[in-house]
């Protein structure tokens, strides 16, 4: 027949507690580091991926329109010349 051992239900109680608040203390410390990255991000006005992207087609299709209007001139210039 098994007995219970108080001694090592008590400490087994222990280590679980301990492991349950070791996590809480992890997901703590992430949150609070990730606020502060987000914060340090926002202060240093960073631009966000789809700002980016948006500013890139922007230029994109300037280009595209400066090099058709070029055109347009250099086919002026040669009927005229």
């Amino acid at each position: 027949m098994q007995t219970r051992n108080k001694f090592m239900d008590d400490m087994s109680q222990l280590m679980t507690n301990a492991m349950g608040v070791a996590q809480g203390a992890k997901d703590e410390a992430d949150n609070a580091m990730k606020s502060m990255l987000d914060r340090w991000l926002a202060d240093r006005d960073f631009v966000t991926r789809e700002e980016f992207d948006a500013v890139r087609g922007m230029a994109q299709k300037a280009r595209e329109e400066n090099e058709a209007l070029k055109a347009r001139i250099e086919a002026l210039e040669g009927k005229a010349g």
